[in-house]
């Protein structure tokens, strides 16, 4: 059987921090990327965006919903019941976006309940918003996303583990709602990583990587990447994976570990 090869995207968010963002799409097509991927987009003009994208040669593969305030610590706004208007405001700003870009992934995060918010009615709140996004994205030919992020570097998070996730996408039930799969926060908060990835991929729209502890390259840390890799082979993985990692030194001599893919 022909292996499968593996298909890797520079986050823009992270990588190639030397240059400014709009430089990024270049460097990361010199260094030999074929897709990238960024936090959001918004703070661009949409047609200038598309003119880079063209200059470089470079695919946009996924980028997030706007999630609120970031800055001040917002992660989503998705199980927030005042903000419903505001969610569905800003799946329509991201189609827009993503038209405009060819991307064909948009990511949703969940957000941090505020203390008076009860677990039934947040999630409530989400699956409603969740059913409302993966309409309007599938009516755009846009597969969407859901992502877990661990509860240690985002306290209060309202679905930190993979089950937690899986939980929201059965309650959707919608064939156009996936799970992002980021190995980084799945290993904070659960590990057994090789076997989760086997029992879920058919779910699983895209793949993030970072090692652990630091959040760095590949190598850096805990994660035995290696077998991994030769795991999403064996079982035929043929979606993207965002290197979302934080380089532990420059942006380029992060990327020893990536020349046994290319």
């Amino acid at each position: 059987m022909a292996t499968m090869l593996l298909q890797f995207s520079a986050n823009l968010s992270f990588l190639f921090a030397e240059h400014e963002f709009l430089d990024r799409f270049g460097a990361a097509a010199q260094a030999g990327f074929a897709g990238v991927e960024c936090h959001f987009p918004y703070g661009h003009d949409k047609a200038v965006l598309a003119e880079v994208l063209l200059t470089s040669g470079v695919e946009v593969v996924l980028f997030n919903l706007p999630a609120g305030n970031w800055a001040a610590g917002e992660r989503g706004i998705a199980c927030l019941p005042e903000r419903k208007a505001e969610f569905q405001e800003g799946v329509v700003q991201a189609i827009e976006y993503a038209e405009a870009l060819g991307c064909k992934r948009l990511n949703c995060l969940a957000g941090i309940p505020t203390t008076n918010l009860s677990q039934e009615k947040a999630f409530e709140t989400l699956v409603d918003n969740l059913c409302f996004a993966a309409a309007a994205t599938q009516r755009a030919a846009i597969r969407l996303m859901l992502e877990p992020l661990n509860s240690r570097d985002n306290p209060g998070y309202f679905l930190p583990t993979t089950v937690d996730a899986i939980k929201a996408l059965d309650a959707v039930g919608s064939r156009n709602l996936f799970l992002q799969y980021d190995v980084y926060h799945a290993q904070n908060m659960e590990g057994d990583l090789a076997r989760t990835l086997a029992a879920h991929l058919p779910r699983i729209g895209h793949i993030q990587i970072a090692d652990n502890p630091g959040r760095h390259e590949p190598g850096s840390g805990e994660i035995r990447f290696p077998f991994l890799f030769e795991r999403l082979q064996q079982l035929g993985y043929a979606g993207w994976i965002g290197c979302e990692y934080a380089p532990s030194g420059d942006t380029l001599d992060s990327f020893g570990w990536l020349e046994t893919y290319r």
